[in-house]
């Protein structure tokens, strides 16, 4: 068996690629490759979670727009009826608010002479 070289001192079979650094240049590559693929996966899988975390996001503003949308209806029932006592006779309410001071005094002044 008898190898012929080439004129750098390559076997001329290989086409000169092993001494030329061919094959470390492939290593490398496929070294940058698996690394590559490495970080798109795992970026792939972080907007998955990403998304999956927006999607739930979304349902709990949805779900908080609904608990508003019925405090507000709530609250505005509310509105309306101080408006309606508010619009009554503020005469008839001053007598009220009298009426429970004067209970209101006689009872801590029972309670004050019971001692």
């Amino acid at each position: 068996l008898t190898v012929v070289f080439a004129g750098d001192g390559a076997a001329a079979g290989s086409h000169g690629y092993t001494n030329s650094g061919y094959s470390v240049y492939e290593e490398e590559n496929d070294r940058l490759t698996e690394s590559l693929r490495t970080k798109v996966s795992a970026i792939k899988s972080l907007s998955i979670e990403i998304g999956t975390e927006v999607k739930n996001q979304n349902k709990m503003l949805s779900e908080m727009e609904n608990d508003f949308d019925s405090t507000g209806g709530l609250l505005g029932a509310t509105m309306g009826r101080l408006r309606t006592l508010s619009r009554g006779s503020q005469t008839k309410l001053l007598c009220y608010m009298m009426l429970f001071s004067l209970f209101v005094f006689f009872v801590i002044y029972w309670i004050i002479k019971l001692r």
